[in-house]
């Protein structure tokens, strides 16, 4: 597995920081936990997209693209930070937003990743919730190519095998971090949605039988459905790479959305507060606290117990944390 085949720029501040999380073990007393800090990754305040981005981007530049479009939720982690690596390399952005989150809160609707979006340039298409992100993409791809544009579509999330290399990078750099400081992981674990993180960590991982488990923590719609997703980009990047992929070791874990996508939850609002108080380690709403809610739940039901070792993959988000303010009153 050669990632060095693929055409990539570098943006990522990297290798993010691996560290353990004595305190939160303690408490919690269980297994051993460790976090992966991709929310250090960089671009606007980092996050996992930002090592997608880095293939993706590349290939856009391949093909001679002067403007980057993409798709999300207003408060998307992955539209912020393409409009970062947009901005860091003076190309055009075209985000298409979608109001997919029925929160109140007014500034739900300016605050967070929207206002970065902003701050940076790029332009806004704002969609009611039940539209077609994809075919909004494509619509805008072409009228900007009868404007003499060439735009280049990153899917929701920068999930397809393209972006999902960067994670089978992840895979390598995490272990190889493992091995230096002298640490063997049993299981690590994550927030999974649009499945291009999940699917890379496994291609990755199995590519040099590392042996870890990987456990995608679904926060939205449900884990069958996610899984059906990991699938599909582990088949396609697996092919990438010229790699086989055990496609039963995929594992979505269920429970933890709560009434929906980007819907404050008790256990992901008490997952920021011990995290917080405990670590200083600050996490999302709508992602990596989902995520963690779900490790510390699974440890209370007896799943992950002390002698074991769990790396958490903190994904970012947390510049969403102001248009959730009331969720944590």
């Amino acid at each position: 597995m050669q990632i060095a085949h693929f055409p990539r720029v570098k943006m990522a501040h990297l290798p993010t920081p691996l560290e353990p999380l004595d305190r939160l073990s303690d408490h919690l007393g269980g297994p051993r936990i460790w976090v992966k800090r991709d929310d250090c990754t960089g671009l606007a305040t980092g996050g996992n997209k930002t090592r997608k981005l880095e293939f993706l981007v590349a290939d856009a530049l391949e093909q001679q693209a002067d403007t980057l479009i993409t798709a999300g939720g207003l408060q998307s982690n992955h539209v912020r930070q393409t409009a970062a690596a947009a901005a860091k390399l003076g190309l055009a952005c075209d985000l298409v937003l979608q109001r997919n989150v029925d929160w109140p809160e007014a500034s739900y609707q300016v605050a967070g990743n929207i206002l970065l979006d902003r701050l940076m340039g790029a332009t806004l298409h704002i969609k009611e919730k039940g539209s077609d992100r994809e075919a909004e993409m494509v619509d805008l791809a072409a009228r900007l190519k009868s404007e003499g544009r060439t735009a280049y579509i990153i899917p929701v999330g920068g999930s397809n095998a393209t972006g999902a290399l960067g994670y089978a990078n992840c895979a390598l750099e995490l272990v190889n971090q493992a091995n230096d400081l002298g640490v063997a992981f049993d299981t690590l674990i994550h927030a999974s949605g649009s499945a291009g993180t999940q699917a890379g960590l496994v291609v990755g991982l199995q590519a040099i039988n590392a042996g870890i488990e990987v456990v995608g923590v679904n926060d939205s719609n449900s884990a069958t459905e996610l899984a059906i997703k990991v699938r599909a980009v582990a088949v396609d990047l697996a092919d990438k790479l010229g790699v086989t992929v055990d496609l039963d070791a995929i594992e979505c874990l269920d429970g933890y959305v709560g009434a929906g996508y980007g819907i404050p939850t008790d256990g992901m609002v008490e997952a920021l507060r011990l995290c917080a108080s405990l670590e200083g380690l600050i996490l999302d709403p709508v992602y990596s606290g989902k995520a963690m809610a779900g490790l510390i739940d699974q440890i209370r039901l007896g799943r992950f117990t002390k002698g074991q070792t769990v790396v958490f993959v903190h994904t970012g988000g947390s510049a969403a944390l102001s248009a959730y303010a009331s969720a944590f009153e």
